[in-house]
């Protein structure tokens, strides 16, 4: 009994605690109340976002297609940016993280989720933090969409997880 008890404890807080990810020559630590989804065809890695007074949670994507691949940052930005019908996004900005050049991009409005794999589905009141970070081996992407309240309540968690890029 005190051994099954002990092996759920440790379970237990192991999905609590932040946990280091990579790709493209670039590392970052994951925000402990983020949940790791399974692998999915073009993503390094999917983040489930726990729901904050919406319906459905958040989602953080992050892409990595290789050196020299995966579009220009310009391209993507205004890529995510016309994902949203009716929406206001800020004009996307250039940053220094740990010695990385980062662009950030942040858009809300009706997203059009559904992409080149599968059929379009509008989402009314969703929101965009995303940002995009030139690493040695190419950029990685991180696309965080999700109804606005959950999105602004992770906003910390997001910037958290942007600190901690490193080379």
């Amino acid at each position: 009994m005190k051994t099954t008890l002990l092996a759920v404890f440790v379970a237990c807080s192991l999905s609590a605690v932040a946990l280091a990810d990579a790709a493209g020559g670039v590392s970052w630590t994951v925000p402990g109340a983020w949940k790791s989804g399974e692998a999915r065809p073009m993503r390094a890695a999917t983040y489930a976002v726990p729901a904050a007074k919406d319906v459905e949670g958040g989602e953080c994507a992050v892409f990595f297609f290789g050196p020299g691949q995966g579009g220009s940052i310009d391209d993507n930005v205004k890529r995510w940016v016309g994902q949203f019908e009716g929406g206001k996004a800020a004009p996307a900005r250039k940053e220094k993280v740990n010695g990385l050049d980062v662009t950030r991009v942040e858009v809300d409005g009706t997203f059009q989720s559904g992409g080149m794999s599968g059929p379009q589905v509008a989402k009314p009141g969703f929101k965009l933090l995303g940002a995009i970070v030139e690493g040695k081996e190419g950029n990685v992407f991180f696309k965080f969409t999700g109804p606005a309240k959950t999105v602004e309540a992770a906003r910390k968690d997001f910037e958290a997880l942007l600190k901690s890029l490193k080379k």
